[in-house]
């Protein structure tokens, strides 16, 4: 089993990646910033429709500084949707402001609410992390899924991605009757495919969501990751492998009961041929990113000494030793999608 024993430090957005940021329009310029958010006078724990604590708590402001965290918030929304038109956007507002006080990173969720048939709609704010932003890039890039977010400053916005919690999902729903297991165990394989290859760590049961996708005769599903703080980070590769989390032990149990190794090395290949075609046709910026990588801090080296080790063992390549950074290790995992090797998630 994997398990994280250590808190990951923040890493600041470096010159390099500051640069890589305006180039790909992800930085913009708003007079608001992760701090204002603090200034609350007040909070409340939030409740679910069953009366159990979420681990948010919704806060108040006082009237003066209310207007003007409301408007700075609004003004973040409309670069998030519209390339900043804010004139789409007069019938919106701030409904709510909760904290997330369980963790290290503190995130804000902001509820913005339609006024004319009260639709709503979640986004965040974080404090920027070099790591976050390099695993939501990565995520843009290689994965099914595109991921939206803005960086101004030191302040980090996202916007929101729709689907129920995996921990939840596995709570209420995974023995409700209904779930397609074989397809839930199948897509498991693939996510942990995409996870290993990005490098992306900590994928326990709260940190990613299950879209369901109903289809004329099936339902589909898929694992997105919502949390990138561990990206090229940790130097144990079970850390990237979902595989390895006991959170994920009742999918990891459908896996064992339906999946055979052929499956699942097919599942596997399929994986790694999707994220080939997108590496050939995200070339140009993935050359870009892993550049900036290359020339940032992201780890300890000690953690980078330990992942080049065990990749190298794991893939049988000794190239990997020659790394210096966590983007060349990135640079030389994705390499190795091309030699397709298989691997075993569900049969040990």
């Amino acid at each position: 089993m994997a398990v994280i024993t250590t808190k990951k430090p923040a890493f600041e957005i470096s010159p390099y990646l500051r640069s890589y940021l305006i180039e790909s329009n992800r930085e913009i310029s708003v007079p608001f910033a992760y701090t204002d958010l603090f200034h609350y006078s007040g909070s409340v724990a939030l409740q679910d429709s069953r009366g159990e604590d979420t681990l948010w708590e919704t806060l108040f402001y006082s009237d003066s500084d209310r207007e003007q965290i409301h408007q700075g918030l609004k003004l973040v929304y409309a670069h998030l949707k519209s390339s900043g038109d804010t004139s789409v956007f007069e019938h919106l507002y701030i409904d709510r402001i909760d904290i997330c006080l369980h963790g290290n990173t503190k995130p804000f969720r902001i509820r913005i609410v339609n006024k004319i048939n009260d639709l709503f709609d979640y986004f965040y704010v974080k404090e920027a992390d070099a790591s976050r932003i390099y695993g939501q890039e990565i995520e843009h890039l290689l994965s099914p899924n595109k991921i939206n977010y803005l960086v101004t400053g030191n302040t980090l916005i996202e916007e929101h991605i729709a689907g129920i919690p995996g921990d939840k999902f596995i709570q209420d729903h995974l023995n409700a009757g209904g779930v397609q297991e074989h397809r839930l165990a199948k897509e498991f394989v693939k996510f942990n495919e995409r996870c290993l290859v990005q490098l992306l760590g900590d994928m326990r049961s709260d940190n990613y969501v299950v879209e369901i996708i109903p289809d004329f005769d099936e339902v589909y599903f898929r694992l997105r990751a919502i949390d990138f703080d561990q990206h090229c980070y940790e130097g144990r590769r079970a850390i990237y492998m979902p595989q390895y989390f006991k959170e994920n032990n009742p999918i990891i149990q459908l896996g064992l009961k339906y999946m055979t190794p052929q499956l699942q090395a097919q599942y596997e290949k399929e994986e790694r041929s999707r994220i080939a075609t997108r590496i050939k046709s995200a070339q140009q910026e993935l050359n870009a990113l892993l550049s900036t990588m290359a020339k940032d801090t992201l780890s300890t080296q000690e953690n980078i000494r330990q992942l080049r080790a065990e990749l190298s063992e794991f893939y049988g390549e000794k190239s990997f030793m020659q790394c210096k950074n966590m983007g060349e290790i990135l640079f030389m995992n994705l390499d190795m999608v091309f030699r397709q090797p298989s691997r075993k998630v569900f049969v040990e």
